[in-house]
């Protein structure tokens, strides 16, 4: 699958580096337990890139540079590239200065954001970033029933010396949008409490966010996570120029990102000795509280991803609707680009 998607985009015209930046961090992603941020994005990239909305082999261009602060734009380009040169900008201000705090504005979807703080991470830097998304309004404020931003996430990544880091990468709608998608393509019911219809009744049929007429996605928390939403969509983008989820911004089937990401070399306060032993003694404190079932085991963040990556090491479950979708990015790729490209479904084992 890797190779398959690598082979996609390499046909639709991206260079090397940028066709296995995106294999890499969709399968990487699927194996992290986030099919909703997997290979399931192949389509909706396909379908933008046919609106001539995503640009391929873009560069970042550097807006505002005043060291520690800084603001690029991603020109429109496949978000995977962005976020890595993005990072890579970061990584090596914050190497220099401490701490560095870079807007990325106006870049396609940079899909899980947790694989940005982990970039950080393998560099021995902590991040905090805030995202959000500019395309059709998805999620609905809380106590409204329409929808009228985007599932904004928020993501911190601590590295530690001895032990796994804490990622922390939650998007503030109840679930990822994408979550609902799989639970589309499987035919399957969306998990309850997360959805509401056109008339902002409660509903657990995926269709309402894909068949008119549309649904919304509820907040996560309530207020809180509707409050989060809207902090990452003015801090996350307006703040360095980047657009916010409002008519006429919205471009549809395009879909775009800003992050502001705030990236720091722990090791410049330091207590480095002090975080690991308190960051021990606080986890393991916090783990040993009496279970609610005593087979499942109390997870830090990050955790999660640690047990997928481990369970599906040897295959990826994908689901014939993803396995169609997937099919149809092919064929519109050999349209467009007159490729020979196979089908997905060809090369997997059912």
């Amino acid at each position: 699958m890797r190779q398959w998607v690598f082979n996609l985009w390499r046909a639709a015209g991206s260079a090397e580096q940028e066709a296995q930046l995106t294999a890499d961090h969709l399968i990487g992603a699927n194996l992290a337990g986030h099919d909703s941020h997997g290979v399931g994005m192949v389509a909706p990239y396909v379908r933008s890139l046919q609106a001539d909305e995503l640009q391929l082999n873009q560069s970042i261009s550097v807006v505002t540079d005043a060291e520690s602060l800084l603001v690029v734009d991603g020109n429109r380009g496949i978000g995977q590239s962005m976020a890595y040169q993005t990072m890579e900008l970061a990584v090596e201000r914050a190497r220099r200065n401490g701490v560095v705090i870079v807007g990325l504005r106006n870049t396609h979807h940079i899909g899980r954001v947790g694989h940005w703080a982990e970039q950080a991470i393998a560099a021995g830097f902590a991040s905090i970033h805030f995202t959000n998304v500019v395309s059709r309004p998805i999620v609905a404020p809380h106590g409204g029933r329409q929808s009228r931003f985007g599932t904004n996430p928020l993501t911190v990544g601590l590295p530690r010396r001895n032990a796994p880091p804490i990622l922390l990468d939650f998007a503030s709608s109840a679930i990822a949008v994408g979550k609902v998608r799989v639970a589309y393509n499987r035919k399957g019911p969306a998990p309850a409490g997360v959805l509401i219809d056109h008339e902002g009744n409660p509903t657990t049929n995926p269709a309402v966010m894909y068949e008119e007429p549309m649904g919304a996605l509820l907040t996560a928390a309530g207020h809180k996570g509707y409050a989060l939403a809207m902090v990452c969509d003015l801090l996350g983008s307006a703040l360095f120029g980047g657009n916010t989820s409002h008519p006429p911004r919205l471009r549809v089937p395009g879909l775009y990102n800003n992050m502001l990401a705030i990236v720091f070399d722990p090791s410049r306060f330091g207590a480095g000795e002090h975080f690991e032993q308190e960051a021990k003694a606080f986890i393991d404190y916090v783990q040993s509280a009496k279970r609610v079932d005593a087979d499942t085991p109390i997870e830090v963040p990050g955790d999660a991803e640690r047990r997928y990556r481990v369970q599906r090491a040897q295959a990826l479950p994908l689901d014939t609707g993803t396995l169609r979708t997937l099919d149809e990015a092919a064929l519109a790729i050999n349209k467009l680009r007159g490729s020979a490209l196979p089908p997905a479904s060809s090369l997997i084992a059912h």
